[in-house]
């Protein structure tokens, strides 16, 4: 296993349409989870575009939520809470957000997994990261 070098500047989501969690480097071999992103009013906030009639309600969250995402790391990348980011989700949550995020969002992505890691423990993302990375 190689070690795992994400300075404490970069944080590492992983998301997929259900939800996200946030991570941070902590040293030279950890990371440090910092909160879970959960869906907030689904319905009061609708997805970014008109949602076609065939879109089951699920996606339409799905696709809520990715706009939400998509808003509160814009939020927290221009607070500057993060210098770089590591964005892992499911390869549909990835389609689903790319196009939302903002510029000053996008210059600050270092990698993109699409892979599915919220079941992932710190420890266990950690190990997943180093050997991947």
């Amino acid at each position: 296993m190689s070690k795992l070098n994400i300075s404490p500047g970069t944080w590492i989501v992983t998301a997929t349409g259900s939800g996200a969690s946030v991570y941070r480097g902590r040293n030279q071999a950890n990371l440090q989870k910092l909160n879970d992103w959960d869906p907030k009013d689904l319905n009061d906030d609708g997805p970014a575009n008109k949602t076609p009639p065939e879109m089951s309600g699920r996606e339409i969250d799905e696709a809520t939520f990715s706009k939400q995402l998509a808003e509160r790391l814009y939020q927290h990348a221009h607070s500057g809470d993060f210098d770089k980011l590591i964005l892992a989700a499911d390869p549909n949550t990835l389609g689903e957000i790319r196009p939302l995020l903002h510029q000053e969002v996008t210059q600050k992505i270092e990698r993109e997994i699409d892979k599915t890691l919220t079941d992932l423990n710190a420890a266990e993302l950690t190990e997943y990261l180093s050997n991947n990375l």
